[in-house]
């Protein structure tokens, strides 16, 4: 059975798309911990990021860094934060957090609510500086 986050790359549930290419899909998270917090997936299911294979995952790291590339372009952070957990869901996943400080990336807390008008916006515009 597919994993959630295998049927929104697939387009099957909608989501705030901010990249994508052949092999790898990002979006927002719509339980974000701060403004932009985008998840970086591949598109094959693999349910732990350190399961794939050492060049896919260069590959992965390298989508990653141009997706916080583009978010630190249009929102204000000192950096943007990278964690991997991935209990929540069995999908490997990359969380990129735009951060100020470093409990920005504090997973334990209240969620940011944000409506769906502020999430397209924000994905629009990571969206059209990912190069």
């Amino acid at each position: 059975m597919a994993t959630i986050f295998s049927k929104i790359a697939a387009g099957e549930i909608p989501c705030h798309k901010v990249a994508e290419n052949e092999e790898f899909f990002a979006f927002l998270d719509i339980n974000p911990v701060a403004v932009g917090h985008t998840l970086v997936i591949p598109k094959k299911e693999v349910d732990y990021l350190f399961d794939i294979d050492d060049a896919m995952l260069g590959r992965m790291m390298a989508f990653a860094k141009r997706v916080a590339r583009a978010q630190e372009a249009v929102i204000t952070c000192k950096r943007v934060g990278l964690a991997v957990m991935g209990l929540e869901v069995p999908h490997a996943h990359i969380h990129l957090i735009p951060i100020q400080k470093e409990s920005d990336m504090y997973f334990g807390g209240a969620k940011l609510k944000l409506s769906a008008e502020e999430l397209d916006k924000i994905a629009t515009q990571i969206r059209n500086e990912f190069k």
